[in-house]
């Protein structure tokens, strides 16, 4: 989100919940009130709206989303 969603979402934060499965790599997501998670390969995850979010480290990070995906696609 930091860098990369922000210029196409026009907002500081994401406005958006996402529910999905991690594939790969490792995404540091930073929430409102400050609360800060790590979600690695593996992990199943749910982020609520009003946070940002960025890839921890060189490897990719990739998730399979089953909620908020399609919001993306009407950019």
């Amino acid at each position: 989100m930091s860098a990369s969603i922000k210029p196409v979402v026009k907002t500081d934060t994401c406005q958006l919940s996402h529910v999905g499965y991690a594939v790969s790599g490792r995404l540091i997501v930073r929430l409102k009130d400050g609360t800060q998670k790590t979600i690695t390969a593996g992990d199943s995850y749910t982020i609520p709206p009003e946070h940002d979010a960025w890839v921890d480290g060189n490897e990719r990070f990739v998730g399979i989303e089953v909620m908020s995906a399609e919001e993306y696609t009407k950019l």
